[in-house]
């Protein structure tokens, strides 16, 4: 098998791609493998990306998606101030048995941009401000106030609210300071981790 694995995401929206996207390429990497992510839906927040995963299942299992099969399936929708394990039993529910083995749930705890925030000291590296996300807070776009307010108190211009910083901070944050942090990203990255180890070719060494 090769070491590059192909993954098929869907997701809310831009913020949940800019983030997800190098997230998935920096796992991969230090587990030994490299990847090829097509984002099969980024816009039109939750119940977009859940509907555009049943049909990709529909369009997948008889045979007409015309590209090969994706090793892993990536699911990635906000908790919302709801519990995580029912949005995730929403997802899974929704899945196949013949894609079950494949799929992974993201569920930012309670909005994506919280993983932004999710390792002040690397995003003050790489920002120039060091945020201060605090206890989780159930709150409407709080953590999108939150990101934006440090880009620009940084004094950056924040032209896409600090999403623009996504693929920087992903590679500087301290993974396991960040998981300790945020409980729901280190459940993802660990599910992440185990699933490019099963897929990872024999004789593969993960990256130190």
């Amino acid at each position: 098998m090769s070491s590059r694995l192909l993954v098929d995401l869907f997701v809310e929206d831009r913020a949940h791609e800019q983030f997800l996207t190098p997230l998935l390429a920096r796992v991969a990497r230090e587990e030994g493998a490299e990847v090829d992510v097509r984002v099969r839906s980024a816009r039109g927040g939750h119940g977009r990306a859940v509907e555009e995963f049943k049909l990709y299942q529909n369009v997948v299992e008889k045979g007409a998606a015309g590209s090969p099969d994706p090793d892993l399936l990536i699911v990635a929708i906000d908790g919302n101030c709801t519990s995580v394990a029912r949005k995730r039993t929403e997802i899974q529910d929704v899945a196949k048995p013949v894609f079950r083995h494949r799929l992974i749930v993201a569920c930012p705890d309670p909005h994506i941009e919280r993983w932004y925030l999710g390792d002040p000291e690397s995003f003050r590296s790489v920002v120039g401000h060091r945020p201060a996300p605090g206890r989780k807070k159930c709150v409407r776009d709080h953590y999108k106030s939150l990101l934006s307010k440090a880009v620009r108190q940084a004094r950056h211009p924040a032209t896409l609210g600090g999403i623009e910083f996504a693929r920087e901070l992903v590679d500087a944050m301290d993974l396991y300071r960040a998981g300790r942090i945020d409980h729901s990203l280190k459940v993802f990255v660990d599910e992440l981790r185990a699933g490019f180890r099963d897929r990872r070719p024999a004789g593969g060494a993960t990256a130190p």
